[in-house]
């Protein structure tokens, strides 16, 4: 059988043309900044976010704790959205490994308001750790892939810096949120003090995430980095692909994004299925199964023996992720397939 895999966008492969700067990168070893092809794709990542500097790193995992440690030392207070990936799902690394204490604050749809984030932030006591970072997410992941605007992210932000608190942006698909904006990235992350972004997921490069901010911010980052073991030699050789990937794979996300929506319309008209149909803004769809189909880990089950890979991201919840490799035709036999399955879970 073959499967449409909607599982993630990381499952995505480089392009031809990927594989071929790969290919015949130039490299030299990173480690001393030698790699020309590493260079070469900091400096472009940074200047589209409008940073003076860039780090590239294994994964976003990687970005996001060296990040971390880079703003913060150990026993400072960290605040996130309460769920966001850096505290749900990279293994308590903030904690573990950059030994900072996480404060989460509930948002709506993964956005916390200003007001929120005064009413959180405490008055300095002896008794607390000291609040000194917020991390924020857009696209937010178990929102469904909701992205934040300029507004909204340069009023949270301006709160932050009011209140004392450097600001990182897990910006893993930060290009999908500029996409559903229409405007350039680097617009929704100038008043972010760093940003990491994937070029692993729908912009389909196979390796890594950059890390960008300030230039003084790069060089403590790039010694954290080497601490957590993520300094790579001849690098250039995976870094080629990430080149290709934001001078080529930014723009065609829309794709993505229009295949979400209609991935999300046709599950709407499917009983016992339900889709939240304006919160399909990017290229991320969250099914409600209903109990008479029961959870979600059985009913991914059945979209797989239908030919449709997808995971369970809450008990009655499936998530759906669309990427290049997916076609209108494909979202169109996902469509069918869900519908079957659907069906027969009803008739038992």
């Amino acid at each position: 059988m073959e499967f449409i895999d909607l599982r993630s966008d990381t499952v995505t492969q480089p392009t031809d043309a990927m594989r071929r700067a790969m290919a015949e990168a130039a490299v030299g070893d990173d480690v001393f900044g030698e790699d020309p092809t590493v260079n070469e794709l900091e400096d472009l990542a940074s200047a589209l976010l409008g940073k003076e500097a860039g780090l590239y790193v294994p994964s976003g995992t990687m970005a996001n704790l060296v990040a971390v440690m880079t703003h913060t030392q150990k026993g400072d207070e960290v605040l996130l959205e309460a769920e966001s990936h850096t505290y749900l799902n990279e293994v308590g690394a903030i904690s573990a490994v950059a030994g900072v204490f996480p404060r989460t604050i509930a948002g709506t749809l993964g956005y916390i308001a200003p007001a929120q984030l005064r009413s959180a932030v405490r008055a300095p006591n002896v008794h607390y750790p000291p609040s000194r970072l917020l991390c924020l997410e857009n696209t937010h992941n178990r929102a469904g892939g909701i992205p934040f605007g300029p507004e909204e992210m340069d009023a949270i932000c301006h709160a932050a810096h009011e209140l004392g608190l450097a600001v990182h942006l897990d910006g893993a698909r930060i290009f999908n949120a500029a996409v559903a904006f229409g405007v350039p990235a680097k617009a929704l992350v100038r008043q972010s003090d760093s940003v990491m972004f994937c070029v692993s997921k729908g912009l389909s490069a196979p390796v890594g995430s950059v890390l960008t901010g300030r230039a003084e911010f790069i060089v403590r980052a790039r010694r954290f980095r080497k601490m957590v073991g993520g300094g790579m030699r001849q690098a250039g050789v995976i870094a080629a692909a990430g080149v290709v990937a934001l001078r080529t794979m930014i723009d065609r996300l829309a794709e993505d994004h229009a295949h979400a929506r209609r991935l999300a319309e046709g599950f709407a008209g499917i009983s016992s299925l339900s889709v939240n149909l304006p919160h399909v803004r990017t290229n991320m769809v969250l099914l409600e199964v209903s109990p008479r189909l029961g959870g979600a880990a059985e009913f991914t089950d059945r979209m797989r023996r239908e030919g449709v890979l997808a995971l369970p991201s809450g008990p009655h919840t499936v998530r759906l992720v669309t990427h290049r490799h997916v076609t209108t035709q494909a979202v169109d036999r996902a469509i069918d397939a869900v519908s079957r399955a659907a069906t027969q879970a009803v008739a038992g």
